[in-house]
């Protein structure tokens, strides 16, 4: 559905750069590339998360919707930035849009939802017609429009995330969102195939047990 793009100021050796910063610290030898990764190495696995938050991630994310970005969002932590397509520059009069699969999945929902997209669709050409400027009739558009933005969030914030987006209870679209980006990171280089192997994770499989009140039944409930 949609396309993750990994910028190339994304480092590529993300390992290799958390030892090295680290190092820094440590009164280390930071010019021999093995000691740094083993040291990233051991950063990691100790969970000394504030090493992590040296490595950016550089990314477009395209196609997904309004509506996910927004969640997207709300994971401000160490100090990410964005930049979203503009609903006053871009004309959007014929717009693409998401369709949930449980509405995928039913016909006569399915024709509903098309319908009403389509609608909105020829309502958004009428009003450019008219000559309202696209700043006020972009005021219409659904939350299911697919939107673009370029995004910039260290490693640490981007784990942290994984832990509540990975969820089996998380909303359907951020978790493909995110599997798209956990792969994308994986083709990217072997350090952030590791990392992504290692560290990506729900929050129950790094506890052991279910945090949630309606569990999806992975791993029991922190009671029992």
């Amino acid at each position: 559905m949609g396309k993750v793009t990994i910028f190339p100021e994304t480092s590529v050796r993300p390992i290799t750069l958390i030892g090295a910063r680290a190092g820094c610290c440590w009164g280390a030898d930071v010019s021999d590339d093995a000691k740094n990764y083993k040291r990233g190495l051991d950063c990691i696995e100790s969970n000394h998360g504030r090493t992590l938050e040296y490595v950016n991630v550089e990314m477009m994310l395209d196609g997904y919707s309004a509506r996910v970005i927004r969640e997207w969002y709300t994971h401000i932590g160490g100090a990410p930035t964005r930049l979203q397509a503009s609903t006053r520059y871009i004309n959007y009069s014929d717009f693409e849009y998401v369709t949930p699969p449980k509405i995928e999945a039913d016909p006569k929902a399915k024709e509903i939802y098309d319908r009403v997209m389509r609608e909105i669709s020829a309502a958004g050409k009428e009003l450019e017609e008219l000559g309202i400027p696209r700043e006020d009739s972009a005021m219409i558009l659904p939350l299911g429009m697919t939107t673009k933005i370029v995004d910039r969030r260290n490693l640490r914030n981007l784990i942290d995330m994984s832990r509540q987006r990975m969820c089996t209870r998380a909303y359907h679209e951020y978790r493909e969102l995110f599997s798209d980006i956990c792969a994308a990171l994986s083709d990217y280089s072997e350090e952030w195939k590791y990392i992504i192997d290692t560290q990506m994770k729900p929050k129950c499989e790094v506890l052991g047990y279910c945090t949630e009140k309606y569990s999806c039944g992975r791993r029991p409930k922190a009671e029992k």
